[in-house]
């Protein structure tokens, strides 16, 4: 396992990213969009986090590349959900199974504390096992499957929603 610095992403991280974004998009079911994003939405996405103080965290490989991005993200705009909120986790794909997830999942969760949400969500394709077992390890629970809910790469797929409430814990 080769070490990796996890630190709050700053709006130069934004092309690296995309890039782990996109290649999710093209070659997985990990974001049922299935067009690339462009740089343009990225910065926005970028900008509307920092107005919600929803954090977003990198982690960098030794040469200063990001390899991963985590991001806390609204749940939904209806104020009854305002202590509730999504997660996102990507790595890249040529850093998959060295610990890049979880050391991105851990600080969400502490953000999520210190800003007094109540619960995150993860939404998650239900043959991702690996994205699965992360976030079981960190405390999530699965609360739902959804069956045929997304169309992608000419199938239905099915969606695990799994739960971490913060008060319990």
């Amino acid at each position: 396992m080769q070490a990796h610095l996890v630190r709050l992403a700053l709006p130069e991280d934004c092309s690296g990213i995309l890039e782990i974004y996109n290649h999710a998009v093209l070659n997985t079911t990990a974001s049922y969009d299935t067009e690339p994003r462009s740089l343009e939405h990225r910065r926005q996405w970028f900008e509307d986090h920092a107005k919600a103080n929803l954090p977003i965290y990198v982690a960098e490989d030794g040469g200063g590349r990001v390899i991963g991005w985590s991001a806390l993200n609204r749940f939904h705009d209806r104020v009854g959900y305002r202590f509730t909120a999504e997660n996102s986790v990507y790595v890249a794909h040529d850093a998959r199974g060295r610990g890049v997830g979880g050391t991105l999942l851990r600080p969400l969760i502490e953000a999520a504390r210190e800003r007094q949400l109540h619960a995150i969500l993860a939404v998650i394709d239900a043959q991702n096992e690996p994205s699965i077992r992360l976030h079981s390890r960190q405390g999530f629970f699965q609360v739902g499957l959804f069956r045929q809910v997304g169309f992608k790469f000419d199938r239905w797929l099915d969606v695990v929603y799994m739960e971490h409430l913060l008060a319990a814990t």
